[in-house]
């Protein structure tokens, strides 16, 4: 039955094997996703998804093969389906209080209330608003929407409301995640993720498994060993273009600081404007009365760090290549030598753009901006910013 499945993924570019496919048949047959829409949609992706880039192409996949089944009404759903009265009560013990299952058993328990719903599917003619007995929205009936009862049985409903419905018929919505949209904070940090060098520091307090099987092999008896916890000993630093054309990518960069700061352990970043000069600033506010000369930057920080810049490049072409092109203020020397500097300080270097790549051609700055990083400038999209980590490790 699920054949048509596998083949809209196939056709949607998931490249999911026949095995993998037997795989997720087999944890089907062996029910660990039985009446669970969510586990179902979990058990599929892990069975069938083995690069975190086809996760948006799955959840197209998965929506267009089971197109409809939220239009599928509930006597339909309890004629094909019989609710097993314990899996009911295991969803019970899960999410009600000891009071409120004490409730449904004062009432005649799980049999009488999914009995009691089927008459009622049968006696209904039509929507019913409101009320306490029909299905129907708005009123303190077991069964229907927007409305409650702590035993109840929600149809209809695009999510729960007080968190207290025994049985849930909803339509699922994941977001997206492909290796071409923008990113988004949760993308960014699987992409920082590729630039990555362990190193192992602070106290021995994480278990050393490999090592206590080996002491204890060697002593004849349990000998625990634990080593200092492995973290990320990359060095980041971050130039940020903000103000002017840049204030349309706010949303995005705020994202990019945001997934850095919490992935990279040593990172320090500054503020520029279009180009970097001979000053820098760490709060954009105070950009002209706590500047940091860049010159100290290049001293301070050693080449051992990965230099990021990020901006969109858009700007005169004389604020690049001439010196008194800024225009904010009179710069003694062109971009392109501060720019240079920096490159030759921080040999692993990358520019970002938030740009679509497909816009670049359009800017003469752009251009002159990949010719000094030697065209290592990547668009901000998962796949780009996946290639401009690998190019870091190099």
């Amino acid at each position: 039955m699920f054949v048509p499945f596998f083949e809209k993924l196939r056709d949607a570019g998931v490249p999911v094997s026949l095995r993998e496919y037997l795989t997720f048949l087999e944890a089907m047959k062996a029910g660990l996703a039985t009446y669970d829409v969510e586990g179902f949609y979990y058990l599929a992706r892990s069975a069938m998804v083995k690069d975190e880039r086809n996760i948006d192409k799955f959840d197209r996949a998965f929506a267009a093969a089971f197109e409809g089944l939220e239009n599928i009404t509930l006597d339909q759903v309890l004629e094909a389906v019989d609710l097993p009265a314990d899996w009911l009560e295991k969803r019970a013990e899960k999410h009600l209080t000891p009071e409120e299952r004490a409730e449904i058993e004062a009432l005649g328990g799980f049999d009488k209330l999914m009995e009691t719903l089927r008459e009622r599917l049968k006696e209904q003619q039509g929507r019913h608003q409101g009320g306490n007995k029909w299905i129907g929205t708005g009123g303190t009936s077991p069964f229907g929407a927007y409305g409650y009862n702590p035993e109840g049985v929600r149809i209809g409903q695009d999510k729960s409301r007080h968190q207290r419905a025994v049985k849930v018929w909803d339509k699922r919505e994941f977001r997206n995640l492909d290796d071409s949209i923008e990113l988004g904070t949760r993308n960014i940090k699987v992409a920082l993720k590729r630039l990555r060098r362990w190193a192992r520091d602070g106290a021995a307090d994480e278990l050393d498994l490999v090592g206590t099987i080996r002491s204890t092999a060697e002593h004849g008896y349990l000998d625990v060993q634990t080593r200092p916890e492995r973290r990320n000993a990359v060095k980041v630093l971050l130039f940020l273009d903000v103000g002017g054309s840049m204030d349309a990518h706010i949303r995005v960069v705020e994202e990019l600081f945001s997934a850095a700061r919490a992935e990279f352990k040593h990172m320090e970043y500054f503020y520029f404007h279009n180009c970097l000069y001979e000053g820098v600033w760490r709060d954009n506010r105070r950009r002209w009365n706590a500047q940091t000369p860049t010159q100290d930057v290049l001293r301070t920080y050693g080449s051992d760090y990965k230099c990021i810049f990020v901006g969109d490049a858009s700007m005169s072409p004389y604020e690049i290549a001439y010196p008194g092109g800024a225009n904010e203020h009179w710069n003694a020397e062109s971009g392109q030598t501060w720019l240079t500097r920096a490159r030759e300080q921080w040999p692993s270097n990358l520019w970002l753009n938030p740009v679509p790549q497909r816009q670049w051609d359009y800017t003469h700055s752009i251009a002159m901006i990949r010719e000094i990083f030697e065209d290592n400038m990547v668009p901000m999209t998962l796949e780009g910013l996946e290639r401009g980590m690998r190019s870091l490790t190099r």
